[in-house]
């Protein structure tokens, strides 16, 4: 592990657990033994698997939504077994995928305010292919409505949820997948086996284009694709040490650097910020997090510091950059599941004296419109995801396609059926099939269009406001600290007499 000190404005990044107070408690976290994270987070909403008799359930909070939670708040409860993974859908905060041991696939809209009266049951969309349970559910991170899914019968399946729709079967694994992994443009991904061999994959065609031996231990190995195209993993050695690894893509099986961490058993899950090109390792029962930076000459992987608390971590979700508070210089934001209930708040934040925007610490980071849509992906086009700038997007401004709406709409699909878009639909699109196309009654048409450009405004002052919001909380937070240290320092009335 490289422990050299060396020049970065990351080398003095810190974690800080939020007060309880400010933390969610009294949740039914599940108890299944499945290698998940049990958690997702989006700049809206926080997602929580919870325990559930006679089905799968999941737990949908606003953010703002703190404190201790009642009993009977109402779930997502569609699901006849266990829920093994979630997932948001990152164009659309209000979209959540979810996969279980029913063998399903559901794709879930949630309305804004989150679920207030009764439990959802209804998904806005329903996959059914997998023999199995489904462990892992993943957007694709540039186009619209494309969903990987992959099963316990060692089938990946590339889905169109609009039309609910298969688009490839992707069936190369002998035996159970552990993980998944687009990479930045979504024209790959790598996938991590029981058998320990790591496989780069076109997820269109289904055909393996790289393969290569990963980490020699029996235990669960996980691969993630870096923003190069590089391939970092962790995992355990034969004589089950946990590992970390860095891989070229197109020499699997040699490994760029390997180092060991330590001898405990939980699987270590990577999250990876494709901003900053850091890497949190958050281990399953551990009470630690450590985190580096990669950079692309060696020796690549730099150890920056370990955030410690007491209680071990059941589970975690991050949050995107989209909701972090750049007034504190917040960087990364984890929400760490205990097995007391508690979903604990923890910010990893870069000190700096000025409070002026960091232009260093927050390049332009993903936004929540998509880049290309599902057919032009099928057609084999590729992108990056569409970027936006960090200030911009705290300041109440869209990306670049500006006259988008959030919501579920319906677009032209092929074969007479139409297309459920879960994402930012752009307002100059041609008229839906269920859009009235009467030239006759142009009075009418412009009362509608009134109607959607009233629409289209309220929806963009409710998003300023949230976003306002939550910089005020921010502000809130940092103003407690300050004021905490400040009488840390305080002289008694006394002492300042003499």
């Amino acid at each position: 592990m490289a422990r050299v000190v060396r020049n970065s404005k990351f080398r003095h990044v810190f974690g800080q657990a939020a007060k309880k107070q400010d933390c969610y408690e009294n949740i039914r976290i599940t108890k299944s033994a499945w290698d998940s994270t049990f958690c997702s987070v989006n700049p809206k909403f926080l997602a929580i698997i919870t325990e559930s008799a006679g089905g799968g359930a999941f737990l949908v909070l606003p953010l703002d939504k703190i404190g201790r939670i009642d009993r009977d708040v109402p779930l997502v409860t569609g699901h006849k077994a266990a829920v093994l993974d979630i997932a948001w859908c990152p164009h659309n905060d209000n979209v959540i995928a979810s996969g279980s041991e029913d063998c399903t696939v559901k794709v879930w809209q949630i309305p804004d305010g989150g679920l207030t009266s009764s439990n959802l049951t209804q998904p806005a969309v329903d996959l059914v292919a997998h023999q199995r349970r489904v462990g892992q559910v993943l957007w694709h991170p540039s186009a619209l409505n494309i969903l990987l899914s992959a099963g316990g019968d060692m089938k990946i399946f590339i889905w169109n949820v609009g039309k609910s729709m298969i688009l490839q079967t992707i069936d190369c694994h002998p035996e159970v997948i552990l993980s998944v992994s687009w990479n930045f443009t979504g024209s790959r991904i790598v996938t991590s086996c029981k058998d320990k061999i790591f496989r780069i994959i076109n997820p269109r065609t289904g055909q393996i284009v790289k393969s290569g031996m990963g980490h020699q231990g029996a235990k669960p190995a996980r691969a993630i694709y870096l923003r190069d195209g590089r391939i970092f993993s962790t995992g355990f050695s034969r004589m089950s040490e946990r590992q970390y690894a860095l891989w070229d893509e197109d020499n699997l099986g040699i490994s760029l650097t390997m180092e060991e961490l330590d001898s405990s058993n939980g699987i270590l899950f990577p999250f990876y910020d494709e901003d900053t090109s850091l890497i949190f390792l958050c281990g399953k029962g551990d009470s630690t997090i450590r985190y580096f930076e990669y950079t692309p000459d060696a020796p690549y992987i730099h150890y920056i510091n370990t955030y410690s608390s007491s209680d071990p971590q059941r589970g975690m979700g991050v949050m995107p950059k989209r909701g972090m508070n750049i007034s504190t210089c917040e960087i990364a934001r984890f929400y760490k599941l205990l097995n007391n209930g508690l979903c604990e708040v923890i910010s990893f934040t870069v000190p700096r004296k000025s409070e002026l925007f960091q232009e260093d610490l927050y390049p332009d980071t993903a936004a929540e419109e998509h880049a290309i849509t599902a057919d032009e992906w099928i057609d084999g086009k590729d992108s990056h995801p569409q970027l936006v700038s960090v200030r911009d997007l705290h300041a109440g401004v869209k990306s670049q396609s500006n006259a988008n709406s959030v919501g579920l709409t319906v677009g032209h699909a092929t074969q007479h059926k139409q297309e459920i878009v879960f994402g930012k639909s752009s307002t100059n699109q041609k008229t839906s099939p269920t859009s009235p196309q009467t030239h006759a009654n142009n009075g009418g048409a412009s009362v509608q269009q009134g109607q959607h450009v009233d629409n289209e405004f309220l929806e963009k002052l409710v998003e300023e406001m949230r976003r306002v919001k939550i910089i005020v909380k921010g502000h809130e937070r940092r103003i407690k600290t300050l004021e905490e240290r400040l009488s840390q320092y305080e002289a008694p009335v006394d002492d300042l007499d003499d």
